[in-house]
């Protein structure tokens, strides 16, 4: 008989979820046997053989939801500083387009890695990089190796044929063969990972015939798909926008079925009221990207929005572009919204106020996200019977010494960041401890096969060699040209 791991954290304060209210229970030990949190009370005694982990002077917190992410950019980390949308497109987005099956696979884990060391425990993967069968199935096995819990949403993308220094042409068809076949059989084959890499359907192809999309959605919903995301991003001159050629019509949407709980739609700028009205009724939820949409021109974050708020989570988009935390787009989200708040107060003649609490952030962040992926009774809150999916915050660092004990849940909203997270458990094993992410075994990995461990510095040196071997594919290619084709993709001229 296997035994069951188990782990007590002993004498947290921790971040406790009644509803939305969010209560400091101080003082307080929680039990993890196997993937669940099955205790949390004063004094617990440890099981025999229990880790014992002792959280006194520490915030435990759940485990924090990304519901917008593209996992596998990691190489292009620092191209973007300066770049608005259609030169992340130019010099991010395209260069999928140089990535072999190994990139991918590196990529993807350095991303998974990057966002469980800022305590992110479950992703929603917008995995816009199928260049063939075998790009989908090295992400897979670098989720599953990574240990964090993903929805790896399966997309089908206008594909590269040709990029040179005088064009750059698409391949004719969106959807091969071999991307329905293996999306049948991952529907069929997942979850993977030990249970924690879910599939879901990721889709921007909104000028396609209405049946065609429809009878697509139909097949996957049947096929077991319980996620499916799209981007929705407004551009500000002319109704044109920014994703698809033509405005996704969230009306049609949910005349056709299709528009239901399962659905998770990024960004959602600029869009006409009656947008959020409909995506509400419909118990779809959106994903704001605080970074992304402030620094490339997408429009104001909407998640603080009274008639979407309720429907709101977030989202990391690039972490090429910026960090992978969950707590910087909390942060900066949240003080766009009180901005935006007060110059309407101040240009009214009025006094600037707070409404905007750092509780209703810290809920977009955790059970808003879990609501968003449907697993709101499973993780997104420490409670009972709850998959073991756990930050734990050092308080006495620099930033946090003196916040913690004036309010617990401001020092994470305000001033936490990585350096201060202690400790990350996901589905009740250990992920991230003394501030350092744990060896992970891997599965299909390059050069290293599966089952054998190895540590971030090996994914370091891998990941280092693969952005090399992008950049001298990338080197006969011309960015003015992808500009310009992408300009009339975009305009639909």
């Amino acid at each position: 008989m296997v035994s069951i791991p188990t782990i007590l954290l002993k004498g947290g304060n921790l971040l406790a979820h009644e509803g939305t209210k969010v209560q400091v229970l101080k003082g307080y030990d929680l039990l993890i046997e196997g993937k669940e949190i099955r205790k949390i009370a004063k004094g617990i005694t440890a099981p025999a053989g229990a880790r014992v982990v002792d959280c006194a002077n520490k915030i435990v917190s759940p485990g924090f939801i990304d519901t917008h992410h593209h996992l596998w950019q990691s190489q292009l980390k620092g191209r973007h500083a300066d770049h608005s949308f259609i030169d992340y497109m130019v010099h991010g987005n395209l260069h999928s387009y140089n990535y072999k099956p190994d990139d991918i696979y590196w990529g993807q884990l350095a991303g998974s890695l990057e966002s469980l060391d800022g305590g992110v425990t479950t992703v929603v993967d917008h995995a816009h990089m199928i260049y063939s069968a075998d790009h989908a199935t090295a992400a897979i096995n670098a989720s599953a190796s990574s240990g964090l819990r993903t929805f790896f949403c399966y997309n089908a993308i206008p594909r590269v044929k040709e990029w040179s220094s005088s064009k750059l042409e698409y391949e004719e068809e969106l959807f091969p063969e071999w991307w329905h076949t293996q999306l049948d059989s991952l529907a069929r084959s997942q979850p993977f990972g030990d249970g924690r890499v879910y599939l879901g359907l990721a889709f921007d192809s909104w000028t396609l015939p209405k049946k065609e999309i429809v009878d697509l959605w139909t097949k996957c919903r049947k096929s077991g798909i319980k996620l499916f995301t799209t981007h929705y991003v407004g551009n500000a001159t002319g109704g044109k926008f920014l994703f698809v050629q033509v405005p996704i019509d969230v009306k049609w949407m949910s005349e056709s079925e299709l528009l239901k709980s399962d659905v998770l739609l990024s960004h959602v700028t600029r869009a006409p009221d009656e947008v959020y009205e409909i995506i509400r009724e419909n118990g779809a939820f959106v994903s704001s990207t605080p970074d992304t949409e402030l620094q490339m021109g997408l429009g104001y974050p909407v998640a603080f929005r009274d008639d979407i708020k309720s429907n709101a989570s977030l989202g990391i988009d690039c972490h090429s572009n910026n960090s992978a935390d969950i707590l910087t787009q909390i942060r900066l989200g949240m003080q766009n919204a009180r901005a935006v708040e007060n110059e309407k107060r101040v240009r009214s003649g009025g006094y600037p106020a707070v409404d905007i609490k750092v509780e209703e952030a810290f809920n977009l962040g955790t059970i808003q996200g879990a609501k968003a992926v449907g697993l709101e009774n499973q993780i997104g809150s420490l409670s009972e019977g709850k998959l073991a999916d756990i930050v734990i915050f050092e308080t006495r660092s620099p930033a946090m010494v003196c916040a913690a004990e004036e309010n617990p849940l401001a020092a994470l909203v305000l001033h936490a960041s990585v350096r201060d997270i202690d400790m990350v458990i996901v589905d009740g094993k250990i992920r991230k401890e003394n501030k350092n992410l744990n060896p992970l075994e891997v599965q299909g990995a390059p050069k290293f096969g599966s089952g054998k461990q190895i540590r971030w510095e090996d994914v370091v040196q891998e990941v280092l060699t693969s952005r090399e071997a992008i950049k001298k594919r990338s080197e006969s290619q011309s960015a003015d040209v992808a500009k310009e084709a992408l300009y009339r993709r975009f305009s639909g001229m």
